[in-house]
């Protein structure tokens, strides 16, 4: 009987062992998935800016006009960087935390 309860107890904590292993791997597919994403929003960022700076150019024929205009689109563009940035150093970040938390 003895036998039959430690072979019971190895069993679950193999099962425990085998859930955890499950859900880090499903986390870290998360926080992959999730990297992609970001980095496909920045990229599409980056491409609406380059093409609204390409429109103002082709559309605007006062100089003044386009050069205000460029300059006020290039100072958000600038702005969603810094924000971005911050951003990737926050993840970053929390990430190393995460992963040295669970090491120890």
């Amino acid at each position: 009987m003895e036998k039959e309860n430690q072979w019971s107890e190895i069993n679950k904590d193999v099962t425990d062992i085998a859930k955890k292993v499950k859900s880090k791997i499903d986390e870290e597919d998360l926080v992959e998935d999730l990297k992609d994403s970001f980095e496909k929003t920045v990229e599409s960022a980056t491409e609406i800016f380059k093409t609204l700076i390409n429109t103002l150019e082709s559309t605007i024929s006062d100089e003044e006009l386009k050069q205000d205009s460029k300059k006020v689109v290039e100072n958000i563009s600038s702005e969603l960087k810094s924000v971005i940035n911050e951003t990737k150093l926050k993840f970053v970040g929390t990430t190393k935390i995460n992963i040295n938390s669970e090491e120890e």
